[in-house]
């Protein structure tokens, strides 16, 4: 539930801040008339992003056993990369974000409403689709799909409630904190994810030491217990790890968080006499 929770609302606040922006600069700018072509863009952002969760749902439950642990081993393996790809991408791009969606807001007005919408889609259905995968991805890791789907939505009402209330300005929010933080977060979950993929990939055969345990401890604490489930969603615990989980655990989490907390050098202007 709580790794979820964060999930929709980190995902869910970049969704909200992207509209926010896109809506005040078309207010500012007196162009109202074109917030039904900009909600457009967003409402099919929106059903894209759930028709992929419900695909993905279907799909596996078609599946062959072997072809869930394949299609379940990849799309967890997939999920991994595109949400760090996103952390470090908002990570250097959250300041430049504002200017950069002006600019393609304004080259969309010359092409009309529909582009305007095309460009609102694009906006925000990279997010919804990441959601979508890293939550299916998190749904099967922690296999308690009430308590999952439950932190899903208080983190989409929690997010779209923060979204509202910055660009009304009625809540300061230290965006750059948050945003570190929840990246955190992210990575912590995605090590998790990562963990599940290499265990069905081990199940299918195509990664060794499936039996060779790092730890079982399924004698006194049940894979399907609070304990080990919230464990399971939250840091990717498993009462059965073998070796070569853990090492990629390991390996993802320390390395990318040491790249994402590393301080980044800026250049230094040079000034010429």
């Amino acid at each position: 539930m709580l790794s979820t929770f964060i999930i929709a609302l980190r995902e869910g606040l970049e969704a909200a801040l992207i509209v926010g922006i896109l809506v005040a600069y078309l207010v500012k700018s007196n162009r109202r008339r074109l917030l039904p072509a900009l909600w457009s863009g967003v409402g099919i952002a929106v059903v894209a992003s759930f028709a992929l969760g419900g695909f993905l749902s279907f799909t596996s439950a078609e599946l062959s056993p072997r072809g869930q642990q394949f299609f379940s081993g990849t799309t967890s393996l997939l999920a991994v990369v595109l949400v760090t790809a996103m952390v470090f991408w908002m990570q250097r791009a959250a300041r430049g974000l504002r200017d950069d969606l002006h600019g393609k807001v304004e080259n969309a007005l010359v092409a009309g409403p529909i582009a305007l919408a095309t460009t609102a889609f694009f906006a925000v259905v990279r997010e919804g689709l990441e959601t979508a995968l890293f939550v299916y991805t998190n749904f099967k890791t922690v296999g308690v799909a009430s308590a999952a789907s439950i932190g899903l939505l208080l983190g989409l009402v929690a997010s779209v409630t923060l979204g509202y209330l910055i660009y009304n300005r009625s809540v300061k929010l230290n965006l750059t904190k948050f945003f570190t933080y929840t990246g955190m977060a992210l990575i912590i979950v995605a090590a998790g994810v990562l963990s599940y993929g290499i265990h069905e990939y081990q199940e299918l055969g195509w990664l060794p030491g499936a039996d060779f345990f790092a730890w079982d401890i399924t004698s006194w604490m049940a894979q399907d217990s609070l304990l080990a489930t919230f464990l399971a969603g939250t840091i990717g615990f498993d009462t059965t790890t073998s070796w070569t989980q853990l090492l990629g655990w390991s390996l993802f989490l320390g390395l990318t968080l040491w790249a994402y907390l590393t301080p980044k050098k800026v250049p230094l202007s040079t000034t010429h006499g």
